[in-house]
């Protein structure tokens, strides 16, 4: 019994604007073979429909030897899945969040009724205690990276230097960041496969936050740290004159290390 492809009545479904798209439906008949199925009904279908090219032509089993098939027409292809040695990238400016005990400067300060408040030169929360402080967000550049793999290259030395380097800062400049802006989060992967020449889909996970200088605390200037690096700030009993109270200001700062660093170059990205 020959193959046989009928339009149905249903068929020439189409979309008009910035995304047009059509399809074509099709009856088969006389076979039960799917890829004979497919190949009758992409025989019968035209290559082009209202000036769109044809994409895919599928076919679904509705009964014996009987065949639906759609014949998709669009002007976007089909994208193929990433090939070994392609890239994959996103970012995200969102910033993160850090507590803080010392403003950039005080815009003003308000007494009661016959008083002066009393000036803590930026200290933010001041009690009788000791300083509060407040979170607040600061610029964070996270970002991700993934990248297809050959299997040759992703071995347990490989898994065990991303495990190894993870939580560590850049030790040298990398990808246009200076050494200490940028923190590795982690890596995620997975091998797309099971053949020989299957390859390994992983995701690396970056934040970065730049270098500073010239930071000042208060009366006390000077002070540079590296984007990871932690500056806090010791605060002593001090006279403030103006409202003839004793306050708590800055009186040291200290840019401590908290991440050991790492030669990212190892990662192999």
């Amino acid at each position: 019994m020959p193959i046989t492809v009928t339009e149905k009545f249903e068929s020439r479904r189409s979309t008009a604007g910035d995304n047009p798209s059509a399809e074509l439906v099709y009856t088969v008949r006389g076979t039960d073979d799917d890829l004979a199925a497919r190949a009758a009904a992409e025989s019968a279908s035209p290559d082009t429909y209202d000036g769109l090219p044809r994409q895919t032509v599928s076919v679904e089993p509705v009964g014996l030897e009987l065949w639906e098939a759609t014949a998709r027409f669009s002007l976007t292809q089909q994208s193929s899945p990433p090939q070994t040695g392609e890239s994959v990238f996103s970012f995200d400016t969102g910033g993160g969040t850090q507590h803080i005990t010392q403003s950039k400067q005080t815009i003003n300060r308000y007494g009661a009724p016959g008083t002066t408040a009393p000036d803590f030169d930026g200290a933010i929360g001041v009690t009788g205690d000791g300083v509060e402080g407040v979170d607040i967000t600061v610029p964070v550049y996270q970002f991700s990276e993934t990248h297809y793999l050959p299997d040759s290259q992703v071995t347990s030395g490989y898994k065990a230097t991303l495990f190894g380097l993870t939580g560590k800062v850049n030790s040298n400049s990398w990808k246009g960041f200076n050494a200490g802006e940028v923190l590795f989060l982690g890596a995620s992967g997975s091998r797309r496969g099971t053949s020989a020449d299957a390859d390994w889909e992983i995701t690396f996970r970056f934040a970065a936050s730049a270098n500073a200088l010239g930071i000042s605390v208060g009366p006390i200037s000077g002070i540079s740290k590296k984007g990871w690096e932690y500056l806090w700030v010791r605060y002593a009993d001090a006279e403030d004159a103006g409202s003839n109270a004793i306050v708590k200001r800055p009186v040291a700062a200290y840019v401590e290390r908290v991440y050991d660093e790492g030669n990212f170059s190892a990662l192999g990205i």
